[in-house]
């Protein structure tokens, strides 16, 4: 399965992530010029030599109207940003010149944003005025980012713990402790620490973006490293101020994953497909039901989600939510899965998604149901035939 991996030693920035993931671009020059291309108002990105005790990187700067300005890492001296709401951020992404989906994904960090703005000003959601991640040049760090982490494929996102820094933070609402109350809210259930560099390393635009697309936060998993490339902020200490990130194949490996069950009994069947189907949407790794027999000589159902730690809490109010349970029970479970790897192959009836999974010592492909249907329906095969022709 591709896999990025972040290094987060210095904490995080929207610019330090967005110049670790240009890094890795195949063609540099290409998608500078296509971030050039989004249709942000006054905004050019120009990426920039950078080195960092000794190590090379990028640092990715963003200018506005010819001015760089905006939420420089380590630094919230603002002074002439242009405070926007979720409404002037939601018409500017609009209007850019990007795919739907990466269009969802800038969204989607906003609203994360918010969501944290808002429990910290005890204000509506849709009242949040943003300061330094509403400026300009934070939508650019933030659409970079999304644009970059696509066209990478949308990989597996893991990251080490975030350090977060020490001491103090200007911003427009004074001085405040680090992290700075919102980037807290931000890093809520993911591994942090402090220590003796004073300054903050991890800003509210890098926290949404963790937030947003890591999928677990530890060690390095097991994978064969491709690439590697290295974002720099704009200050310097006594460690390199940057994001390494790692893009490559993770191996089949063993890992922990938590089961959920509940047993139920005053519950109609349609009301546990629908409860199935949300554990699903919200991201389970599986969900099934089995028969059991249980007090009173009731016939039942036994429900099962399988999920990530992290997802632990959101499963349990689901489960909650969307069935009569009372208690639910969890058990960690320790497995071992097989790399997996997604393309698309053209055969003589269209195209055909074709999974492979490796590891172990084996390997094997299967292709898309759905696509070996749709290809059955409209030619007047049979999947068994359809089958045959993505083997081609």
């Amino acid at each position: 399965m591709k896999t990025l991996y972040l290094d987060c030693q210095m904490g995080a920035a929207g610019d330090m992530l967005a110049a670790a993931l240009l890094e890795l671009c195949p063609d540099k020059e290409e998608m500078l010029r296509r971030l050039n291309a989004l249709g942000l108002p006054g905004v050019r990105y120009q990426a920039e030599k950078s080195v960092k005790c000794g190590i090379l990187g990028t640092h990715l700067s963003v200018t506005v109207d010819g001015e760089e300005e905006g939420e420089h890492h380590h630094d919230h001296h603002q002074h002439h940003h242009a405070h926007h709401g979720l409404h002037d951020i939601r018409h500017i992404v609009s209007h850019l010149e990007i795919p739907e989906a990466v269009r969802e994904d800038v969204m989607a960090v906003y609203d994360c944003i918010a969501q944290a703005e808002s429990r910290v000003h005890g204000v509506a959601v849709e009242q949040i005025h943003f300061h330094e991640v509403g400026a300009m040049d934070a939508v650019a760090d933030v659409t970079a980012v999304c644009l970059l982490m696509h066209a990478l494929g949308n990989p597996k996102v893991a990251a080490s713990p975030i350090h977060v820094g020490s001491g103090q933070v200007h911003c427009a609402h004074g001085v405040l402790p680090v992290p700075a109350p919102a980037t807290a809210l931000l890093l809520e259930g993911i591994p942090t620490y402090g220590g003796s560099i004073r300054g903050e390393l991890c800003t509210p635009t890098g926290a949404a973006l963790l937030r947003h697309f890591v999928s677990e936060f530890g060690p390095q998993p097991a994978m064969v490293v491709e690439k590697i490339g290295y974002g720099c902020g704009k200050k310097d200490f006594e460690r390199p101020n940057c994001v390494r990130a790692m893009l490559g194949q993770s191996q089949g490996t063993q890992g922990d994953i938590w089961e959920l069950a509940c047993n139920l009994d005053d519950i109609t069947g349609e009301e546990v497909g629908f409860a199935m189907e949300r554990l699903l949407e919200a991201g389970a790794l599986d969900v099934y039901t089995t028969a059991i027999g249980m007090k009173k000589n009731r016939p039942g159902v036994l429900l099962t989600c399988l999920c990530q730690e992290q997802q632990r809490d959101a499963m349990v109010k689901l489960l909650f939510l969307y069935t009569t349970t009372l208690g639910v029970r969890e058990r960690p479970w320790s497995r071992r899965t097989l790399a997996r790897t997604m393309e698309t192959r053209d055969t003589e009836y269209g195209p055909v998604r074709v999974k492979t999974v490796s590891g172990f010592g084996v390997q094997r492909e299967k292709a898309e149901f759905e696509d070996l249907a749709r290809i059955a329906r409209d030619k007047g095969i049979s999947l068994r035939q359809a089958a045959e022709a993505a083997k081609k």
